[in-house]
């Protein structure tokens, strides 16, 4: 204790900066002690009784964590209306698209449909038909008309008389 005292007055130095140079050669000292040895090092494990904690309820942040969730929420809510909204634009034009196409398709049908009418009822081919099948035209009387009287002088192969009203 002697040696300890007589070199602290004798360098006139403080106890810290002695205990730091101390420190200082013990620290060089380490790598030739080791020899290349690492010190193992050892977990110790520390158990605490956490069970009697009770953690203390926070107004404020529990007001600013619905504030938050309210917001997030309603973004949300938002994002997905203007999606949908998007989504349904596109599928209505893809289904206009379409219907467009049809109808062109229609029309183009109609026309076919009005130039095979055109020439199918042409007077001088339907004329030619009846001619191959034998079929002539009609004589004078022949034709009768619904909304006509019946000339009793032209002989008819049918004749409808109606029936006398009942007499009362």
């Amino acid at each position: 204790m002697a040696a300890c005292t007589t070199t602290y007055f004798e360098a006139g130095r403080g106890w810290s900066a002695r205990v730091a140079e101390r420190n200082a050669e013990l620290l060089a000292q380490q790598p030739l002690r080791r020899r290349g040895v690492r010190t193992p090092e050892v977990p110790f494990p520390k158990r605490f009784d956490n069970s009697r904690l009770v953690k203390a309820p926070d107004p404020v942040r529990a007001r600013q964590m619905r504030i938050f969730s309210a917001a997030v929420a309603v973004l949300f809510s938002l994002v997905m209306v203007y999606g949908l909204q998007h989504f349904y634009a596109i599928e209505s034009g893809y289904r206009v698209e379409s219907e467009k196409q049809a109808l062109d398709q229609l029309r183009e049908e109609n026309r076919q449909l009005r130039l095979s009418e055109a020439q199918l009822t042409q007077p001088g081919r339907i004329d030619a038909m009846a001619r191959q099948l034998g079929l002539a035209e009609p004589q004078p009387g022949q034709v009768i008309h619904p909304n006509a009287r019946p000339d009793a002088g032209i002989p008819s192969i049918a004749q409808v008389t109606p029936p006398a009203p009942p007499a009362q």
